[in-house]
């Protein structure tokens, strides 16, 4: 659920940032890399201490 809601927020804010005259290709690298960091973070988290059963 944490990734859909991460790249609907960085669509939302693609959308914004394109608004306001930034380029659409720096804005969607913007959408991209929060995309990426919701994925590193959802892949790293059972490794992290207190979260192993």
């Amino acid at each position: 659920m944490g990734l859909i809601l991460t790249a609907t927020a960085g669509l939302c804010l693609w959308i914004i940032l394109w608004s306001l005259n930034i380029s659409g290709f720096d804005a969607i690298l913007i959408a991209v890399v929060m995309v990426l960091v919701a994925i590193a973070v959802r892949q790293l988290l059972p490794f992290l201490p207190g979260r192993r059963e």
